[in-house]
């Protein structure tokens, strides 16, 4: 049975990077395995911004865009020799963006996005293909588009789970294979992506298709942390985790896993493990079924970057029922997903990511049939299974704006 091994842009930033993702795999050359690679360092943030140079019409997007072949071909000049055949490769796809930025945008931000950031997954893979192989493990490069079926939501796009563990079990045939995450493909043959840091659930989707035995996504990290240790220093490492508290924790941004990935391996009961490819020999985190959290602490969340809406209704009635249907209306049009909401008499508060391209145009709507306020510049924090001692330290010396508790998870939003 086949392993499903996820590597993000952090494991593959620079050239010694690279290389030690080659000598771990090597390590695991006897294993049946699928291999599934992020687009290299900061190459996502670099295509976003050629994207965001494209849609506003700001006349740099092809400078945009030479930063990231420039990036690439220094990668390519130190692994490969000058006549090999992976430069046309990687030519080509640039070629690909070219064509793209010489028509007018789409209409759609998110059709325009995801043809273009979609690149750096295609460069990257077959960049690392092309380098396993010069080292001795052979696989094959395989296109995500003929793996992953969705439909037509852009840049969040729904997977179709019948479509696409056919086409899974009909290509992946070899003993190592090297293929994309955050891609999947509509039946109109257009390129989708599954969301910011989809490829773990890339992963996950491969690995309940083949019914593999476990899922290893290689992290900077050693595991599943109950705090990211940019913020808090004394962040210990949780051992053990059930896959109902893994999905907790990635429900409320834990940024170790995206929110979609627990789930079906959860379903046909696939373990998933979090190790350190820095450490690669260390055992990191199991997340199981069956299994009790490890230890029993309190986990802590932040969330950066978010707008609190309040909401009500312009002649200061009650928000009842029908306020409710259209507000929630209103978020899944602009496919903007609630972290955190809290109602009264005569308002309903929310907080979102501020997504500068979905956030004016929901409060745009919003602002038809409701009174609107907001504050942006905040975050968000939760704890799962507080402490007293937890919240004390947590909202000491903060601006609390708004607090929500139950019985093992508290948020706060906060200056």
């Amino acid at each position: 049975m086949y392993k499903v091994f996820k590597f993000g842009g952090a494991s593959i930033k620079d050239v010694e990077s690279i290389k030690n993702v080659g000598d771990i795999l090597l390590s695991y050359d006897a294993e049946k395995l699928v291999v599934v690679f992020s687009a290299m360092g900061k190459v996502t943030n670099m295509l976003e911004k050629v994207v965001e140079s494209y849609v506003t019409k700001s006349n740099d997007s092809i400078e945009k865009l030479q930063d990231v072949k420039d990036f690439h071909d220094n990668i390519l000049s130190q692994l490969f020799d000058e006549k090999h055949a992976i430069y046309d490769e990687v030519n080509n796809l640039f070629v690909e963006i070219e064509w793209i930025l010489e028509d007018d945008p789409n209409q759609e931000y998110a059709y325009d996005y995801d043809q273009i950031v979609s690149i750096g997954e295609f460069l990257s893979t077959k960049i690392m293909s092309a380098y396993l192989h010069q080292i001795g493990f052979a696989n094959k490069w395989l296109d995500a588009r003929d793996l992953i079926r969705t439909d037509n939501a852009y840049r969040n796009a729904k997977v179709d789970w019948k479509t696409t563990v056919s086409f899974v079990n009909n290509q992946i045939k070899e003993k190592h294979s090297v293929t994309q995450g955050f891609i999947g493909c509509t039946s109109e043959n257009f390129t989708s992506t599954l969301g910011r840091e989809g490829s773990d659930f890339s992963a996950a989707i491969l690995a309940f298709a083949l019914n593999a035995d476990e899922v290893v996504i290689w992290k900077d990290v050693p595991g599943m942390m109950n705090a990211d240790p940019k913020y808090y220093s004394d962040a210990t490492l949780l051992d053990k985790i059930s896959f109902d508290e893994a999905i907790e924790l990635a429900y409320f941004g834990a940024k170790v896993i995206h929110p979609k990935t627990i789930q079906p391996l959860k379903q046909k009961g696939i373990p998933l493990y979090i190790k350190s490819f820095v450490r690669p020999r260390e055992s990191g985190s199991k997340i199981s079924e069956g299994i009790a959290t490890s230890p029993k602490i309190p986990s802590y969340i932040v969330k950066e970057n978010q707008i609190l809406i309040s909401i009500s209704d312009t002649s200061l009635s009650f928000i009842v029922e029908t306020h409710m249907s259209k507000i929630f209306s209103l978020l899944s049009k602009h496919s903007v997903r609630v972290n955190m909401m809290q109602n009264s008499a005569v308002s309903f508060s929310i907080c979102v990511d501020n997504d500068a391209h979905k956030v004016p145009r929901l409060l745009e709507d919003l602002k038809n049939d409701f009174e609107v306020f907001f504050n942006d510049s905040l975050r968000l924090y939760t704890i799962r299974h507080y402490t007293s001692e937890s919240v004390q330290s947590l909202v000491k010396n903060k601006d609390v704006i708004l607090e929500q508790k139950s019985r093992n998870t508290l948020q706060i939003v906060a200056k």
